[in-house]
C-alpha cells in the first residue's frame, strides 16, 4: 500500500490511530483506499497518478503522503464515536484539500511525474496561443 505505520506518525500518535481507525484493518484500508482516489481526483489531469502512487519509500513525494494521510485520517474520524478528535482531523483535511486545489490550478507545482500520451507528450496544459500586435493606421 501507499501509506506506511511509519507515515502516520508525522500527522497522528499511534495510540490515536488505533483509536481512529477502531483497531480495524478494513476500516484503515478503506480509508486509505478512498483518500489516494480523491487525491488522484485532484491530480490526475495533469499527473502520473498511477505512477505517483505505485511508488514506494523515499521515492514518493512526502508531501502527497502526508495529504493523502490526512485525507485518509478525516475519513476514518467520520466513523469514529462520537466524532472524537473531529475538529483537528476536519481542519488538515480542508488544509490539505486547499493545498490539491492549488496544485489542480497551477499555482503549486509539486514534483511529479507527468501523464503522457502515446506519443510521451505531456497531457493537461492549456493550449498556448498568441497574436500579432495590433495595428494602428491613421489616414
Amino acid at each position: 500500500m501507499f501509506i506506511t505505520d511509519q507515515d502516520y506518525k508525522v500527522v497522528i500518535g499511534e495510540q490515536a490511530l488505533k483509536v481512529v481507525s477502531q483497531v480495524s484493518p478494513d476500516n484503515r484500508r478503506i480509508a486509505e483506499t478512498e483518500a489516494i482516489e480523491e487525491v488522484a481526483g485532484y491530480l490526475r489531469p495533469k499527473y502520473d497518478t498511477e505512477a505517483i502512487f505505485k511508488a514506494t519509500g523515499n521515492d514518493r513525494n512526502h508531501l502527497i503522503v502526508m495529504q493523502t494521510c490526512d485525507i485518509a485520517l478525516y475519513h476514518m474520524t467520520a466513523s469514529a464515536p462520537q466524532k472524537m478528535g473531529m475538529e483537528i482531523r476536519k481542519e488538515r483535511y480542508e488544509r490539505a484539500v486547499k493545498w490539491l486545489e492549488g496544485v489542480q490550478a497551477g499555482k503549486i507545482v509539486p514534483d511529479l511525474p507527468l501523464a503522457t500520451d502515446e506519443q510521451g507528450n505531456p497531457l493537461g496544459f492549456p493550449m498556448v496561443y498568441g497574436s500579432q500586435k495590433k495595428l494602428k493606421h491613421y489616414w
